[in-house]
């Protein structure tokens, strides 16, 4: 069964640093775009970042630009998200998420809050990690 694993949520100062991990059984992820999203209570779903499986291209959402880095490590088939400078509104369950086939890329919408990722489709999602910023 494909299945996609995040780890390394926790609890964090404000101002303080975490790496959210992306693994996978089932399937090579480095063949497959891959993006964070996030989902905090009463509130949407959101794509913060994207890293494509053509020329590992990276995209942020405005909210986090500067401050979330993506990126793979190709040896061990891992994706992460380095998250600094973090702020009580990033406080949200996290996941991965790869595209249904590898023809899918990264893509982007605006909003009246500014600029979000999405994916062109959809495959496998994992099953969160919590990440709660908090002094």
């Amino acid at each position: 069964q494909v299945q996609l694993v995040e780890s390394g949520g926790g609890l964090v100062q404000p101002g303080g640093s975490l790496r959210l991990t992306c693994a996978t059984s089932g399937f090579a992820l480095n063949a497959y775009t891959v993006a964070w999203f996030r989902q905090a209570p009463g509130r949407e779903r959101e794509g913060v970042s994207c890293i494509s499986n053509k020329d590992d291209s990276t995209y942020y959402a405005d909210s986090v630009k500067g401050r979330f880095a993506i990126s793979r490590d190709k040896a061990k088939d891992t994706v992460y998200l380095q998250m600094s400078d973090l702020n009580a509104e990033d406080t949200a369950e996290y996941f991965c998420a790869s595209g249904l086939t590898p023809e899918a890329q990264c893509d982007t919408y605006e909003t009246r809050s500014g600029r979000w990722i999405t994916l062109t489709d959809f495959g496998s999602w994992g099953q969160g990690t919590q990440v709660t910023v908090s002094s």
